[in-house]
């Protein structure tokens, strides 16, 4: 690969650029010359539909996808909770960066101490159904608000409208230095499959760009989050499902949480598997199966059916 600048994709957003000059730093360590190519994704262009209205696997992947098989860049990065678990015929996963906080957050407007009372009102924002349907399993009295944008626009958002607060990823707020210093930490909140990794993809046969992105690979992340995107795919789960998944590793034990909600939070079926690493071959998917079989399938099949 010598001589040849690595062509990395990325959306314009300032999360996505920052995810991408990270990557490019990586790179640069290693002896690889890169820029960056900006694509425009069908997520960054609409900003009013509710992300579960729109068919939200892949949209901010696809414009990437297409930019990548066409050969007009070389390597894409993503934060790898947008990615579908079946990604594009042709384009595979080159490296998983290590993970970031998995957390979700609130950005509280003002005063939090509604939060203390669960019989209190309030209105919170997040265009993430699986943040609304944990949030009203918590605070069945409140009012849940679309908000669309990249994270500049809904932090501006919070002050300009009558809302208590948003739910942000922490990951995404800490990475460009924008996490408030009232922010919250949802611990209570289980976290979207992937949240707080990054991945970079490649096209199958381009071996120098994948020879390239396995020197900066982690694979403690790698296993983690394949486990939580098993666990989604089995239960075909999108954005339009409340379906949350945490795989973390301690001391060579591996600890999973899996759960799935109804829309309005008044339902919910969790699963937790303490295993050790050698022996998580298929975890998500038989989580997957057991949190059907108790109680699981019948939430689902309520949420297909309300389609």
């Amino acid at each position: 690969m010598t001589g040849r600048i690595i062509k990395i994709g990325t959306r314009e957003s300032e999360l996505a650029v920052w995810q991408a000059n990270l990557v490019k730093e990586l790179l640069r360590e290693n002896g690889y010359s890169a820029e960056l190519i900006f694509i425009k994704s069908e997520g960054d262009t609409d900003l009013q539909t509710p992300l579960y209205e729109i068919g939200v696997q892949g949209i901010f992947t696809k414009a990437l996808d297409i930019a990548l098989l066409k050969s007009d860049i070389d390597i894409a990065v993503h934060s790898m909770k947008d990615v579908p678990t079946q990604m594009a015929k042709g384009i595979v996963s080159a490296a998983v960066l290590p993970r970031a906080s998995y957390k979700d957050i609130l950005v509280p407007k003002g005063d939090a101490r509604f939060l203390e009372d669960k019989h209190a009102h309030a209105v919170i924002a997040t265009s993430s159904i699986r943040r609304k349907a944990q949030w009203l399993n918590r605070y069945p009295n409140h009012n849940l608000e679309n908000l669309r944008g990249n994270v500049n626009t809904r932090l501006r958002k919070v002050q300009e409208n009558d809302w208590q607060g948003a739910i942000f990823a922490a990951a995404g707020l800490e990475r460009i230095n924008l996490r408030p210093a009232n922010a919250i930490d949802l611990d209570w909140m289980l976290p979207a499959p992937a949240q707080g990794a990054i991945i970079v993809v490649c096209k199958e046969e381009d071996t120098d760009a994948l020879n390239a992105c396995r020197l900066f690979h982690d694979a403690d992340t790698a296993l983690c989050t394949v486990i939580e995107r098993d666990f989604l795919r089995a239960l075909m789960g999108g954005c339009s499902t409340p379906i949350s998944a945490l795989a973390q590793i301690k001391d060579g034990t591996l600890k999973f949480n899996g759960s799935i909600l109804s829309t309005d939070g008044k339902h919910k079926v969790e699963i937790e598997k303490e295993l050790p690493v050698s022996k998580t071959d298929r975890l998500g998917y038989l989580a997957a199966l057991e949190l059907l079989e108790n109680g699981g399938r019948a939430i689902l099949d309520s949420l297909h059916n309300g389609k």
